[in-house]
């Protein structure tokens, strides 16, 4: 039975492995304030409600792109399970069997994405991630080849009602028209319209500059609310880097 915990910058996801499924997903929101036992009581709670005890969470994988939380979490799954968690960081990618360039600079989301899409799906692909940031990899079977990064969804919206005094924060849907008639659709139809532009026109762009066919592999929270890119996407794996994570804690506890 392998715990995952997946700390991003907008949400905190926890999820049980076990039988070659994944059998309980749970997912918060990250507040890095909160005091230290928050953490170790919202673990405790979480698998009581699933009805796993701590003593039976065996091993542990984290991936973190938010290091003040690190210890923190580290530290709660210690006390509740008492096993030592592996986090996903530079030392790991030295033992994988891919590269990871840049190992000090690249997000751990990032690296089990392409290590998921890889060992599961294709030698060859696009991921894109819709998250915080949203996020396009290129991968083959050597590793990482490249990174495009733009700001995602939540954060294109949130940013737009705080750096203006009269725009207010919208609902994160899709109009149907391109055309808003009032505040509320003018800014969906821009934000989520034009989101859909930029990830066909960065897929298409990708694609031209690349040698081989490529598979495009898409995953995030928000990847359901783009519903016209569906037939941009040839898999679309809401657990990809939950696979990814677990995928790396085997290889590496492996091979160490």
């Amino acid at each position: 039975m392998i715990l995952a915990i997946d700390i991003g910058n907008s949400n905190i996801v926890i999820a049980m492995h076990k039988d070659d499924a994944w059998t309980n997903t749970f997912r918060y929101e990250t507040k890095d304030t909160q005091p230290e036992f928050y953490y170790e009581s919202a673990l405790r709670n979480i698998l009581l409600e699933w009805r796993i005890s701590g003593s039976d969470v065996g091993h542990c994988v984290i991936s973190s792109v938010v290091p003040d939380l690190n210890e923190v979490i580290i530290e709660a799954v210690k006390n509740v399970t008492g096993c030592h968690p592996l986090l996903l960081n530079p030392e790991v990618y030295k033992i994988l069997d891919i590269e990871i360039p840049h190992p000090y600079e690249i997000g751990s989301d990032i690296v089990a994405n392409a290590y998921a899409a890889i060992k599961l799906y294709s030698n060859a692909c696009i991921i894109v991630d819709f998250g915080t940031a949203l996020t396009f990899t290129i991968a083959d079977k050597s590793g990482i080849t490249g990174v495009t990064i733009a700001p995602g969804l939540k954060t294109a919206i949130q940013s737009l009602s705080s750096q203006t005094a009269q725009l207010p924060l919208v609902p994160i849907e899709l109009p149907v028209s391109v055309i808003g008639h009032d505040t509320v659709s003018a800014i969906q139809s821009g934000v989520m319209w034009g989101y859909v532009g930029l990830v066909n026109e960065i897929i298409q762009r990708q694609k031209s500059e690349l040698k081989g066919t490529y598979k495009v592999i898409a995953t995030g929270g928000l990847i359901t609310i783009l519903h016209p890119l569906q037939t941009s996407f040839d898999i679309v794996s809401k657990e990809l880097t939950l696979d990814g994570m677990r995928l790396i804690y085997d290889f590496y506890t492996s091979h160490k």
